[in-house]
């Protein structure tokens, strides 16, 4: 399979202040690409433009117009409705009959685990739970490429090692993973490749043995080992 993404020179501002500077990526299907850099960076950004959330203000943002795709945003939103409905009502959104999408809905909260939470309101899940609820939305509809802003943030290690291990199995089915995280730790047990951002710049795109273990531009180098410059 081709490319999913192609960008070329992409910029991209939120009035006078810079958030991604002269890009350039290509990420191929299957891929598993971690993004890491200190807050401010341009993970997030890069993200939603990836997505068709943010439309960059110069430089060229190629996507495979076929491809399904999906967005898991660090703070999910959840409808204040039950888990079942959460996941059913974007199926209907995307046409699917409603009995067919409550069918489906269920068979993607048994994916994640929560099958026996699917009549509880959803505000009420604790965060690991939110989180796979939005794992299971996405899922449900079988998206090609899955965009992931800090998946795990504030989660409790039980639930991070959850959504990891879910993460980890839709990689492994063929799906493309395209995450931001400032868990090193996750980065090396989950990407194949990984891309440093600084200042909206991309200073480094390595396979993430190459990225741990070899040279890298200074201002990575420095990331790496924790310290502020």
């Amino acid at each position: 399979m081709g490319a999913m993404f192609n960008l070329r020179a992409v910029s991209v501002r939120y009035g006078h202040v810079p958030a991604l500077s002269n890009c350039t990526l290509r990420i191929q299907a299957g891929e598993r690409v971690g993004l890491v850099g200190s807050n401010g960076s341009g993970k997030s950004t890069l993200l939603r433009t990836l997505h068709g959330l943010v439309r960059p203000s110069s430089g060229y943002v190629g996507v495979d117009a076929a491809v399904r795709q999906a967005m898991l945003f660090q703070r999910p939103y959840m409808l204040r409705a039950s888990v079942l409905h959460n996941v059913a009502l974007g199926l209907l959104l995307r046409g699917t009959p409603w009995g067919e999408a409550k069918a489906q809905a269920r068979e993607a909260l048994e994916r994640v685990g929560l099958l026996d939470a699917l009549q509880r309101n959803a505000k009420a899940l604790s965060g690991g739970q939110q989180q796979r609820l939005a794992l299971a939305r996405a899922w449900a509809c079988r998206p090609q490429v899955l965009l992931l802003d800090e998946p795990t943030a504030s989660l409790d290690p039980t639930a991070k090692r959850e959504v990891e291990r879910l993460m980890d199995e839709f990689a492994d089915s063929g799906m493309t993973l395209v995450f931001s995280s400032h868990n090193l730790g996750q980065v090396k047990r989950l990407a194949s490749r990984v891309v440093y951002l600084e200042q909206g710049a991309l200073l480094a795109d390595l396979p993430t043995r190459d990225f741990f273990n070899g040279a890298l531009p200074t201002a990575a180098a420095h990331f790496l080992k924790g310290e502020v410059v």
